[in-house]
């Protein structure tokens, strides 16, 4: 008999906008819970719903290993997860079911379960984690099985439900060194479905990796419902250790280093290079980074030597009034300089950008446009502002998520809160704001001659020449009826 059976609720399929993406990435922060109760001892299994069509799927799973646990750990370290999706919280339910019905105790770990944990436990969850999950998920388990001399409310990061009564115990202390943890089971996945899938999307099939926990910054959108303030990493001659394990055996070379902030401790960068150089491990990855840690050093030139390949940098607004009002704590100085001094090492630059922040006005909006317009990133994600719960913007906004407080999927973009424009206005703004950056970077091509290797681009400047023509005087007139 199987002891511990591991899922999560994250459905590529379910999500149309990343499926059309055709760039999944593996349940990272599964496969290292999954990897530290292996250790100790327990057999596990790992049902992975990644590339699945539906939460269905689970019930023959369950049938036939017969677990005494289903785990629904979630990969804390995938942005999409953090944003708790209606559709996969409904997934998450309908496996809560599946493995009630087989006699499992359900334990579920993830950022919707903990910001709606009652929820969860009305839906016949026996436990939520909160917080960083691995020592919890081992400590709970030993004392399930009788193997712990501890009370259950002793046990500090979960939550659980006695007779009526919710209770949450002591929050758990987060680990300060992630080399104490085991490597994660990549074993457990099945990493050829995903290889075949990455063929579609014409890039080189990428892994995931996650050299830190958590983020020390203060911006007051960001929600931090499992590592917290505190910012923790592995120390580089481990990650070096990993991407030579993933190299041999996988055949991969090229990483996203899913960290919200890579590289933030001193001199971690540079050892990194050395290390990959004194191993002769030739890699490209790419990374999140904020502009001002950009700056600092040498930083730049160690990431480029390194193998870095693009930066996606959370500029989020082109307006200094909007950016001091997130508390973001960075300057359009440092974003131009950083962008114009990256793409001189041939590193590519992507831009993270938020719309509908309170207070922000047209003039800030295309503030943010010309922006982009003028620093020309490689790459941008636009989106609108999202309040997740345990922020101050969540705060200043909640009273107004009366009728729907998350979106359904990650294109959803519906404004739950009232902005200075309405929600139509936001998504044909998203959608214009990518023509202008499609226009200007085709332009830009045509400029430099560089017109063989980026035709297509070119080609469709007969597109979105006038498409963003014509969206910018919708826009004014949805401007006027939101008013």
């Amino acid at each position: 008999m199987m002891d511990v059976l591991f899922t999560h609720s994250y459905f590529y399929k379910m999500d149309a906008k990343q499926w059309r993406n055709q760039t999944p990435y593996l349940p990272l922060g599964t496969i290292y819970a999954a990897s530290v109760l292996r250790e100790n001892n327990y057999i596990v299994s790992l049902f992975d719903v990644g590339l699945k069509e539906n939460p269905n799927e689970l019930k023959q799973v369950i049938e036939r290993e017969k677990p005494k646990f289903l785990v629904i750990y979630d990969d804390c370290f995938n942005y999409l997860t953090k944003m708790c999706l209606t559709t996969m919280r409904e997934a998450c339910f309908e496996m809560i079911k599946l493995g009630k019905e087989q006699g499992c105790t359900v334990i579920i770990s993830s950022s919707d379960s903990t910001d709606h944990s009652e929820k969860y436990l009305k839906k016949g969850a026996d436990f939520i984690i909160f917080g960083e999950g691995e020592e919890t998920l081992l400590e709970l388990v030993n004392f399930i099985k009788g193997d712990a001399k501890l009370n259950l409310s002793e046990i500090n990061g979960i939550i659980f439900k006695d007779n009526d009564e919710f209770i949450k115990t002591k929050k758990r202390i987060v680990l300060r060194d992630l080399d104490d943890l085991p490597m994660p089971s990549w074993d457990l996945v099945d990493i050829e479905s995903y290889r075949n899938v990455w063929k579609n999307s014409k890039q080189e099939f990428t892994l995931n990796l996650a050299t830190t926990r958590g983020c020390p910054y203060h911006c007051n959108w960001c929600a931090k419902p499992i590592y917290g303030q505190r910012y923790n990493s592995h120390s580089p001659k481990r990650v070096v250790e990993m991407i030579a394990y993933l190299s041999k055996n996988y055949q991969v070379n090229r990483f996203w280093m899913c960290d919200d902030i890579f590289g933030l401790k001193p001199k971690w960068v540079q050892e990194f290079r050395d290390l990959l150089k004194k191993e002769d491990l030739k890699i490209r990855y790419y990374i999140q980074s904020r502009a001002d840690l950009l700056l600092k050093e040498d930083t730049i030139d160690a990431l480029a030597e390194s193998g870095l390949e693009e930066v996606w940098i959370g500029a989020e607004s082109g307006s200094q009034k909007i950016l001091d009002a997130m508390d973001k704590g960075t300057t359009i100085a440092q974003i131009e300089k950083s962008t114009q001094l990256l793409q001189s090492k041939g590193v590519k630059v992507a831009f993270f950008i938020q719309y509908g922040y309170i207070g922000e006005t047209e003039k800030n909006i295309y503030e943010t446009i010309n922006l982009i317009k003028r620093l020309k990133p490689d790459n941008i994600g636009v989106s609108v502002s999202y309040p997740l719960p345990e922020t101050p913007f969540y705060e200043k906004v909640k009273d107004q998520l009366v009728g729907k407080a998350n979106w359904k999927d990650s294109d959803d973009l519906a404004m739950l809160f009232k902005g200075t424009f309405n929600q139509n206005y936001y998504r044909k703004l998203q959608r214009y704001t990518h023509k202008v950056f499609r226009k200007s970077q085709g332009l830009n091509y045509l400029k430099k001659g560089e017109i063989f290797n980026n035709l297509r681009a070119i080609v469709l400047l007969g597109y979105y020449i006038p498409s963003a023509f014509f969206d910018k005087i919708l826009l004014s007139r949805m401007k006027n009826s939101s008013h």
